[in-house]
């Protein structure tokens, strides 16, 4: 993927973001070196899943989406490994910098999304320790559980019917009520941005 050059200037363009803690995150060449998790959280609960069409005072943020990937597979997986919980928790880490984009958009704009997706992803893990590429193993349990989490999403809070939901994303996950009363309420940008550190701490403690 090349970033082309700038018409105003004739110079390639900007291919960088300025964090609130200050790092430069370079999107097309990313350093493990300018990822902060302090980052990551605050952006991740403040990008809305499904475009925001969910119901609820508060949107459901990709933030609190995560952590309810990571509660359906401790679900499905109880003594997964916390290396793998915490690849869970970071699977859609990206979209702090690149926002959440539904699935139906992101195939029609095709590779280079995904370039620049899994380069950032990549470039995630190398910073806490994670694989850069994971095992396939583990790349499908996180796809499974992410699967069941937006089945939840979209039967609580995004207005699918069940058989809908059922012929895209597969079966109900079977979170416990508690849980899914917990996760499928959507919570403050706060709340989600300090739940998900707090997560990510005992997971990567």
């Amino acid at each position: 993927m090349t970033a082309g050059k700038s018409p105003a200037t004739g110079s390639s363009p900007r291919a960088w973001q300025r964090m609130l803690s200050g790092r430069r995150l370079d999107l097309l060449d990313p350093s493990p070196l300018d990822i902060e998790i302090a980052d990551i959280a605050h952006g991740l609960a403040r990008v809305a899943r499904w475009n925001g069409q969910t119901s609820g005072a508060h949107v459901f943020s990709v933030a609190q989406h995560t952590l309810l990937v990571e509660a359906v597979m401790r679900e499905q997986i109880p003594r997964v490994d916390l290396r793998f919980r915490l690849a869970a928790l970071l699977h859609d880490a990206p979209e702090y910098v690149i926002g959440d984009m539904i699935s139906p958009f992101k195939a029609v704009l095709g590779g280079d999304y995904k370039v620049v997706e899994k380069r950032l992803l990549a470039a995630i893990h190398r910073r806490f320790g994670l694989p850069p590429v994971l095992a396939d193993q583990i790349t499908d349990a996180i796809k499974a559980a992410d699967h069941g989490a937006a089945y939840l999403e979209a039967t609580h809070l995004a207005g699918f019917s069940q058989a809908e939901a059922r012929r895209l994303f597969g079966k109900d996950p079977g979170l416990p009520e508690a849980a899914m009363r917990d996760y499928l309420t959507p919570w403050t940008a706060a709340k989600a941005e300090k739940r998900f550190l707090t997560r990510f701490n005992l997971l990567f403690a």
